[in-house]
């Protein structure tokens, strides 16, 4: 596995906070946010007044951030709790990442962080160092990953959890009915059109670059579409922080933001799908490159689909993200991959040739966008560098068929042992981080096996 540098990049810190006071010159808060291994945003506020250390000598927090499960409880067996001493790192902030947080009530700014070890050394559990790691490898070939992320999400109705409404409902639930066609309404679009100018005006103030936004097909579901970056990392880190200012957004407008992968049995799921396309030494796109091209996108497709089975854990990271996996709620189900296809896992888009790329369709929105794109990735390189062939493309509908493609497991627990048994994994994240994410969705896992369900109490109690 490749290694990038162990020194954190660092620059003048007056020229970021600087950039940030004539931006926000009334800022009162700045959160620090770090991106732990399930893809929660953790941290800490701080003064503005404390900001140089952000870029020059670093902010500590515990590197057993990266032991906690979903629900914020540290994981013993990860091994980075108190059997080492519970140690901190030094977290440095990501250069241009200090900008305004508009729908914050109080003037507030943000800057993304990443953690290194005391000696300057990159974590292994960060997942943005992960993701460096993966693109240093292309880096190594003159090849350059250009991305871009899709999120879908539910926007809901506030106030569930309480005693008049123990059900969370979606803000269009009950208009025209059940069978109402919501998909690419325009209208549904409209009835929520103040919530999208907010969204777009704070997209402009944090660079995050919205391309289109659409109505999905279930109740209260949309979608936004980011612009394809040269830079991977910062279109992990659009995906990242556009979650995080959905919900934000949502809430100045009284509403909630759910991008949990299976909220609703009877609507669809909430997908990440993620466009890869690669440029070469010469910027120019190596899919679309006649023959050769048509070669080395076959063989990318084909290693994505090699490797899913043991990444599933990666792309669908939580316990109901797997309730996704099922007709009817347009995720894929199978290994398979067609053209012009939304069946399939893997998609080729209709382009022209400089525009040639893959769409990968398996993650749930909840998902860890930094080791989403780092197992695709992986996979991609590993088709590229094995010159793999893919099995016939599928045509028609992917769900039907027991000749199209292996099934993908719908159960967590078969997917963290495929996980865990991988030399793929440790080859693509090293044998450290394999221990560690598996050790974590174990822990996730017990959790759910051991609660009786509201079900189980309805019919047998």
């Amino acid at each position: 596995m490749s290694t990038v540098s162990t020194s954190p990049q660092l620059i003048p810190a007056e020229r970021e906070v600087e950039r940030l006071l004539t931006l926000q010159p009334d800022v009162e808060t700045v959160e620090m946010l770090l991106t732990d291994t399930n893809g929660v945003i953790r941290g800490k506020w701080a003064p503005p007044s404390t900001l140089s250390k952000v870029f020059d000598g670093g902010v500590q927090l515990p590197l057993s951030l990266f032991g906690l499960d979903v629900w914020g409880r540290e994981v013993p067996e990860t091994g980075l709790h108190i059997e080492t001493g519970d140690r901190d790192g030094n977290c440095y902030g990501v250069p241009g990442s200090l900008l305004p947080v508009t729908w914050a009530r109080r003037p507030t700014a943000q800057v993304l962080m990443t953690m290194h070890e005391p000696d300057g050394t990159p974590f292994f559990a960060d997942p943005r160092h992960r993701l460096a790691s993966v693109l240093e490898r292309f880096r190594e070939k003159n090849l350059n990953p250009v991305v871009a992320f899709e999120l879908e999400f539910y926007l809901l109705r506030p106030g569930f959890e309480t005693e008049a409404q123990a059900s969370p409902l979606p803000v269009s639930h009950g208009r025209g009915g059940p069978e109402r066609q919501r998909m690419y309404s325009i209208a549904e679009l409209s009835s929520q059109e103040d919530f999208f100018a907010s969204l777009r005006e704070a997209a402009a103030a944090q660079n995050i670059p919205i391309d289109t936004i659409i109505s999905e097909a279930g109740p209260g579901q949309f979608e936004v579409n980011l612009v394809h970056r040269a830079d991977a990392m910062a279109a992990a880190d659009d995906a990242l922080l556009l979650r995080r200012m959905i919900g934000g957004v949502a809430r100045r407008h009284g509403l909630r933001a759910s991008f949990m992968a299976k909220p609703f049995q009877e609507w669809p799921g909430n997908g990440m799908h993620v466009h890869v396309s690669l440029t070469g030494a010469d910027g120019l796109n190596v899919f679309g490159r006649g023959e050769e091209g048509e070669r080395a996108l076959r063989s990318a497709i084909a290693g994505t689909l090699a490797t899913m089975p043991d990444c599933l854990a990666l792309f669908i990271n939580t316990f109901n993200g797997f309730r996704r996996l099922a007709p009817g709620s347009y995720a894929p189900t199978r290994v398979t991959w067609g053209s012009n296809n939304r069946s399939v896992a893997v998609r080729v888009p209709i382009s022209k040739p400089e525009a040639n790329r893959l769409e990968h369709r398996i993650a749930g929105a909840d998902a860890n966008p930094y080791l989403v794109l780092a197992a695709v990735l992986s996979g991609m390189l590993h088709g590229m560098e094995e010159k793999l062939d893919p099995p016939a493309a599928v045509e028609g509908n992917a769900y039907e068929g027991d000749g199209q493609g292996a099934e993908l497991t719908d159960y967590m627990e078969e997917a963290v042992e495929a996980f865990e048994a991988s030399s793929f994994i440790i080859h693509a994240f090293g044998a450290r981080f394999r221990h560690l994410f598996t050790e974590l969705k174990k822990a996730e896992q017990a959790v759910f096996d051991e609660r009786i369900s509201r079900l189980e109490h309805e019919t047998y109690l």
